[in-house]
């Protein structure tokens, strides 16, 4: 299979996934996400967005990717209250929930590093997001209305969207949270595309965005190729 990047290109032969980078060498996905991980040391990639942009599906991909752990901040809280995220809502209202949340994402930021998704609310907790920003890499997978609309009517089980027009609900969301999302060190556009593609995308701009900080100027790889889902 073939997987031409914005930047560079990428073949995968016999399982061995070859990385075309700006300098015109080769290194394994082994090699690239060793040296991520590496810059990376106990931090966690910490993906925020509303509900239905995408944070499990592509966070459990970018995991595997990258041999990290995937942790899911809301399987985590359910685990805890031996109760469904819309049954704690329901019994103890979204007050007590978002106290649970930021106690339970604390903890879990001390376990890096992973690839850590978080419930849509969480990050719009000043304490949470000053946890996240030292303990991890933010990354807002942000997406439009009609792309969100259409995954979460997949499923009856946001209690956020429980309303007599749950569309206006979402509209109103993301008016009060995209400024907030918006905080993240990595904003990556989360859209109608095979989620390989969107996983490729966020791991050259994590590498980007790791190099800048150790003043290599440039990322590793411009991109990394593999089957798409």
């Amino acid at each position: 299979m073939r997987c031409f990047t914005e930047i560079g290109c990428a073949v995968d032969l016999s399982h061995l996934t070859l990385i075309r980078i700006r300098s015109g060498t080769t290194m394994s996905n082994a090699d690239t996400a060793e040296d991520l991980k590496r810059r990376l040391g106990s931090r966690s990639i910490v993906l925020v967005g509303l509900m239905g942009c995408g944070k499990s599906s592509i966070g459990k991909r970018l995991a595997a990717r990258l041999g990290l752990p995937f942790v899911d901040a809301d399987e985590e809280i359910e685990s805890v209250a031996a109760k469904s995220i819309s049954e704690i809502f329901a019994d103890h209202g979204e007050e007590f929930f978002r106290d649970r949340e930021r106690k339970v994402i604390g903890r879990l930021l001390s376990q890096g590093p992973q690839v850590l998704a978080t419930g849509g609310g969480a990050y719009m907790h000043p304490e949470t997001r000053a946890a996240i920003s030292a303990n991890g890499i933010c990354v807002w997978l942000k997406a439009d209305l009609c792309v969100l609309m259409r995954r979460v009517s997949k499923r009856d089980t946001r209690p956020l969207l429980k309303t007599p027009n749950p569309e206006a609900t979402m509209q109103k969301l993301m008016e009060a949270r995209y400024p907030v999302y918006a905080l993240a060190d990595l904003v990556v556009e989360s859209r109608d595309e095979p989620h390989e593609t969107i996983v490729v995308e966020l791991i050259d701009k994590l590498a980007a965005h790791l190099a800048k900080e150790t003043g290599h100027g440039s990322s590793p790889a411009a991109g990394v190729a593999s089957n798409a889902s």
